[in-house]
């Protein structure tokens, strides 16, 4: 069978997927600005008319290895393993609306917002001499994820960090 590029899947497109055949219904291509473009692809199954549908969440609060959000159109409440997450569980925060990517009012995909604010709860001082090449620096955000910044960026302060890369942007604006 050939095969695609994401780029090329427009609407009307019929692909072969997880054992049946798919024709895309509504595609969107997104160009964030830091990290590679990419197309968001709405699916219908051609033989029995399932679709992959995406729904907006607010995350609510965290129980034991759950995570628990509320649907924002219904206002229903699911709970989902930390699990499914993964290890950018750590990015959550309170009210923080993500996307579910369902299948069969059941999901199968979660994607959090590219870019989050968190402060600066510990971060080691700039070492004299250091080149402006080597001079990032180890910080711990509240969340204990350690990231690099600049030598200028201290504890209490808040910076932009991209959730896939976690990695450091830019001092957040006050």
């Amino acid at each position: 069978m050939p095969k695609l590029n994401g780029n090329q899947i427009a609407p009307g497109a019929v692909i072969s997927h997880d054992g049946g055949l798919w024709v895309a219904v509504k595609t969107n291509s997104v160009k964030p600005g830091k990290g590679g473009a990419f197309n968001q692809v709405e699916l219908k199954n051609l033989v029995d008319g399932r679709e992959l549908e995406f729904k907006d969440f607010s995350f609510l609060y965290a129980e034991g290895g759950n995570l628990v959000f509320m649907d924002l159109d219904t206002y229903d409440q699911i709970e989902l393993p930390r699990d499914f997450v993964g290890e950018r569980a750590a990015f959550l925060q309170d009210g923080m609306k993500v996307t579910l990517q369902m299948h069969e009012a059941r999901p199968i995909s979660i994607r959090l917002p590219q870019q989050v604010t968190l402060e600066i709860v510990e971060a080691d001082p700039v070492v004299k001499g250091q080149t402006a090449a080597s001079s990032y620096k180890p910080a711990v955000l509240e969340n204990g994820l350690r990231v690099l910044v600049p030598p200028f960026i201290g504890a209490g302060e808040k910076i932009v960090v991209d959730t896939n890369e976690v990695s450091y942007l830019r001092r957040a604006e006050a």
